[in-house]
């Protein structure tokens, strides 16, 4: 879900537009609260946003950790234009350093950063565990990594609808075919263990929309998911994947549940560790495994 994913065999599946643009602020203003809670790092850190596409999250950032010192990187130049524009006008006098660069050819040197936040990104790489390894460099031992995705499998609504079902399904199998996964959000444990963090947390981040919140109807169902959707129209008409008829019928039902039914979506949002280094370290990382049911002590 955002606009510029590193990576170099990565495309983004929704798109450039500046429909896409006002989709992805709307998304991050919308979920700044529920995504962005417990996420404030120490002023006078170093924290680098992988992937700040046009500085939705970015925003966020800067209000949450005033003092920390931002680095945010993207490989589009026009995304980064559009993120300082964007960053100036919102939050006028905040510091951020902007990199053009891709997530797997940093230009920093290791151990670089305390913190490093990725949102929405590692959905688009065809290769997410190594993209976290590598991150892993640029990252002190002892310092964290947030991590933000979605899972499209975790989509509830009623009234349910087998159109609007498979309407999501194109988006999923789109990003698939693009070399992403629409449906990365369950990976994250076991993807940042197996690029060798520690600590690892992972915690659901619920979005509910009813009647009887009509800011998250408008603000997440119409303004962010169903408007994701709608952008993958023609490729999913092009692909075959859909009738025309479908489609309509599909999308005419997810703005039903807008309307009259509900909506749920759940994000993940981990933290993990970067081991730190010493002897300590590196005995427990020699220690030989423990077979099952051998007595402790």
């Amino acid at each position: 879900m955002t606009p510029s994913p590193p990576g170099p065999d990565a495309a983004y599946v929704h798109g450039y537009s500046p429909r896409e643009g006002r989709r992805l602020g709307d998304q991050a203003d919308t979920l700044a609260r529920l995504l962005h809670d417990g996420t404030a790092f120490p002023a006078g850190s170093r924290v680098l946003e992988i992937g700040c596409g046009i500085g939705a999250q970015t925003v966020h950032l800067l209000r949450s950790s005033p003092g920390a010192h931002i680095v945010a990187v993207d490989r589009s130049g026009e995304s980064l234009a559009r993120a300082r524009a964007h960053v100036a006008d919102v939050v006028p006098g905040a510091r951020v350093e902007w990199h053009l660069a891709d997530v797997f050819d940093l230009p920093f040197a290791a151990a670089e950063f305390d913190h490093v936040f990725v949102c929405f990104v590692l959905e688009h790489l065809p290769d997410p565990r190594r993209a976290l390894a590598g991150l892993r460099h640029v990252l002190r031992p002892g310092g964290t990594v947030t991590v933000i995705e979605g899972d499209h499998g975790s989509v509830v609504f009623h009234p349910d609808s087998a159109y609007a079902r498979a309407v999501i399904d194109c988006q999923v199998r789109l990003q698939a075919a693009a070399g992403g996964d629409a449906l990365l959000g369950r990976r994250l444990q076991p993807l940042l263990a197996g690029a060798g963090y520690e600590g690892v947390e992972v915690r659901p981040r619920t979005v509910y929309a009813d009647q009887t919140r009509p800011a998250w109807v408008e603000g997440f169902t119409r303004n962010t998911f169903i408007a994701m959707v709608e952008s993958v129209r023609d490729d999913a008409l092009a692909a075959d994947l859909i009738s025309a008829a479908d489609w309509e019928r599909g999308v005419a039902d997810l703005r039903r549940t807008a309307r009259e039914g509900v909506f749920q979506y759940t994000f993940l949002r981990a933290v993990a560790v970067n081991p730190p280094v010493g002897p300590a370290a590196s005995r427990r990382r020699e220690r030989p495994p423990v077979p099952p049911g051998t007595p402790k002590g």
